[in-house]
């Protein structure tokens, strides 16, 4: 005969607390070790902070030169662009050390008082320009759960049920409140 298979239960390996003492205690020492979190994170951000700090002062001269350097070049290459790109047969040229070149920004479309020009596509009957756009309203079905659950294709799910812990966390109030 076969053993009937074992039943596995969630959590056999983490320390069960065995009275109300010890869930008790069990809460005290998540709240412990959260705030050792929390000193330990905000310490490493000031360190990032100071680093960041650090580097960027370290790099804004560089990055200053690096646009002198390149609005002069730009200038020079514009006033011999045509020997650099062999009058336009080109849209580069290559320096030895690098090259330079000339790329068309794609068109971009910039629009101010987008209902304005909304009711005037529709006044001039543009509608090519406009966009509808359809979607589900999943809060309406929520609100009305009964409805929504005669559309095939929907159902409504339980919002569940969620554990938490939160440790007890005492304010220090100045002395002058």
């Amino acid at each position: 005969m076969s053993k009937p298979p074992k039943a596995k239960t969630r959590g056999a390996n983490v320390p069960v607390p065995q009275s109300r003492e010890e869930a008790a205690s069990f809460i005290h020492d998540i709240g412990v070790r959260q705030r050792e979190i929390a000193r330990i994170e905000a310490d490493m951000n000031d360190r990032i902070a100071q680093a960041k700090k650090d580097a960027e002062a370290v790099a804004t001269p560089l990055r200053e030169q690096v646009e002198r350097f390149t609005e002069g070049l730009r200038n020079w290459a514009e006033a011999h662009r045509a020997a650099l790109t062999e009058n336009g047969k080109r849209k580069f040229a290559d320096l030895g050390t690098g090259k330079i070149e000339w790329r068309l920004a794609p068109p971009r479309v910039s629009i101010r008082g987008v209902d304005e020009v909304i009711g005037r596509i529709k006044t001039l009957g543009l509608s090519v320009f406009l966009r509808t756009k359809e979607e589900i309203d999943k809060e309406a079905m929520l609100r009305e759960p009964e409805k929504a659950r005669l559309i095939a294709g929907v159902s409504i799910g339980t919002a569940g049920e969620n554990f938490s812990v939160e440790p007890f966390e005492a304010e220090i109030k100045g002395a002058a409140e």
